[in-house]
């Protein structure tokens, strides 16, 4: 009997088996390749998003700086094109509260100082309209002739020395309190006038003296006539002005008064108790001065020297700190009145503290 191959037919166990098997192994394969792979995979959506958004925001933010740099600069240029607009405005505003409440600078004086009106010589007129022509110019940093003023000053004041551009750091050794000087002289300016409005409703409101009415026209002596003052102290008293510049001197705070600025100061208070702007109503110092005038054209710039070398020997001999300038620079000008004042003086050189100068 021949014998018959029994074949075994493959249950369906076996062939789920099988099938099991190469399953696995077709996923233990594709597990392998998926762990190299990035955790959000490679696709073009992937891609895209992770690209994008950062150049969004960078791009995003130099548009942002790009505006606030146009916008730094437009506002820039107009702050500078019109601050002398804006002076003059308040200046204007400041004379007319003055006379709205009545805080004229005759009237305020005629109650605290004795004032009378004063003849004046023609050549006496025309030297007192000199003076005040010079009082109403501000320091102007865009006009060639103020920038050649202020360079002329600092090779007066150190003539071994190069120029430094108009704004340096450099300013700050003559006793300029900004890198720019101009700034010095509208911040001084500004606060005379804002000083002044303040005092003109205190008069009115609360009924306090103090307000002269003429002080929004004088703060202007806090400019280019404060700068020809040094200009001329440095011409003609050399020696004075090298030893109150470099504070050459006694024994020195630690904290000094800055020279220019101070210059700035003397020029604008020696204009209030000179009675300069008050028209031909004058106390007996500004009387005293109209007679200098008659001999000597330049009167205000040997008083600015006389006065500088006085506050510099009163602040020597109070031993004072910068904190007390004010106070030094007020007692200077009452003695500085005191001497105009006493009677013989025909010129400046008369006066007792003349013999301080050095030239």
């Amino acid at each position: 009997m021949a014998s018959k191959a029994i074949r075994r037919r493959p249950c369906v166990a076996d062939t789920d088996k099988g099938s099991e098997e190469k399953r696995m192994e077709a996923a233990t394969v594709t597990d392998s390749v998926s762990v190299t792979e990035p955790l959000l995979g490679n696709s073009t959506q992937g891609n895209k998003s992770k690209g994008y958004e950062p150049r969004t925001r960078l791009d995003f933010w130099d548009e942002k700086t790009r505006k606030c740099l146009h916008w730094a600069h437009v506002v820039s240029n107009f702050i500078s094109q019109s601050a002398r607009n804006i002076v003059n405005a308040i200046s204007e505003f400041g004379s007319w509260l003055a006379r709205f409440f009545g805080c004229s600078s005759s009237a305020e004086r005629s109650q605290n100082r004795h004032t009378v009106i004063v003849d004046l010589s023609p050549l006496q007129e025309e030297r007192l309209h000199s003076v005040r022509q010079r009082l109403n110019v501000p320091f102007d940093c865009s006009v060639i002739k103020h920038q050649d003023a202020l360079k002329e000053l600092w090779r007066l004041a150190y003539p071994n020395r190069q120029l430094p551009p108009l704004k340096s750091e450099l300013w700050k050794e003559m006793g300029w309190q900004n890198s720019d000087p101009a700034s010095d002289f509208r911040f001084i300016f500004l606060m005379i006038i804002f000083h002044e409005i303040i005092f003109c409703f205190c008069q009115h409101f609360l009924h306090r003296s103090g307000c002269s009415g003429e002080l929004c026209n004088a703060c202007r002596a806090g400019g280019v006539m404060s700068l020809e003052n040094l200009i001329y102290f440095a011409r003609n008293y050399p020696g004075s002005f090298q030893r109150l510049l470099h504070k050459a001197d006694g024994e020195r705070a630690e904290w000094e008064y800055p020279f220019a600025v101070a210059g700035v100061n003397i020029s604008y208070m020696l204009v209030q108790m000179l009675d300069l702007l008050s028209g031909n109503r004058m106390s007996k110092a500004g009387v005293c001065f109209v007679e200098l005038l008659e001999d000597d054209e330049m009167a205000f710039d040997n008083l600015f020297c006389v006065a500088f070398q006085m506050l510099d020997a009163q602040w020597l001999a109070r031993k004072a700190s910068y904190m007390e300038f004010n106070e030094v620079l007020k007692s200077t000008l009452v003695q500085l009145e005191r001497e105009l004042t006493a009677g013989g003086v025909s010129s400046v050189h008369n006066l007792p503290s003349f013999r301080m100068l050095e030239s």
